[in-house]
């Protein structure tokens, strides 16, 4: 906790554990990048046939999400604000994310073949998530230092794997449910989509 502490400032312990614990809730249920802001459905919904497939794309997402937060937050302060070229903001937002993907692609090529294969187009897709990119710009919107930036990514990245493999889930028992033939296929996925999307905005009542 000492760590914590100092990573944090002065703020009391208290405050700490209550603000990652807020931070924790809004960007997993309340706010979730996904199932609220509807950001990231390109491979929410074509990642999300299986389970093991769905959590191999959301610790990914997670990894880029929380080192991209990193990465630009730095590139931000130590380059855009001093160079007054904060318009190329989204640009080389972009340039970081696409090499933290690659970094990511290569690295499952290397150790975890079957799962590269099974995420195919979807995982250089992630240079192009628009959650990744959100939440890259969403931490300078709302001022967040470098730690909190971190934490909001991660957190995002974890709301993300949430709702990736709850659809997963879903989307399991729907092959064998009986459903009307109209229905069958990507139809009844959108539904359930927008029935699971309902639920996560009950979480709205958490806001004070």
């Amino acid at each position: 906790m000492d760590i914590v502490k100092k990573l944090f400032g002065k703020m009391e312990e208290n405050n700490v554990i209550q603000g990652i614990l807020t931070a924790f809730l809004s960007a997993v249920l309340i706010e979730n990048f996904v199932l609220v802001k509807f950001l990231g459905i390109c491979p929410f919904l074509g990642v999300s046939k299986k389970i093991n497939t769905a959590l191999g794309m959301g610790a990914a997402v997670v990894f880029v999400m929380a080192v991209a937060s990193a990465a630009t937050w730095i590139l931000q302060k130590c380059v855009l604000e001093p160079f007054d070229i904060e318009y190329l903001q989204t640009i080389s937002f972009i340039l970081v994310i696409a090499a933290l993907v690659q970094l990511v692609e290569m690295v499952l090529q290397k150790t975890s073949r079957q799962l590269y294969q099974a995420l195919g187009v979807y995982l250089p897709l992630i240079t192009t998530n628009c959650a990744v990119l959100g939440v890259c710009i969403i931490n300078f919107q709302n001022g967040f230092s470098f730690i909190n930036s971190v934490l909001y990514g991660t957190f995002a990245g974890i709301g993300f794997t949430l709702a990736i493999v709850l659809f997963a889930g879903i989307r399991e028992r729907l092959e064998f449910a009986s459903i009307p033939e109209s229905l069958r296929g990507f139809p009844i996925s959108l539904i359930s989509a927008s029935l699971v999307s309902l639920a996560f905005f009950g979480f709205q009542g958490l806001i004070k």
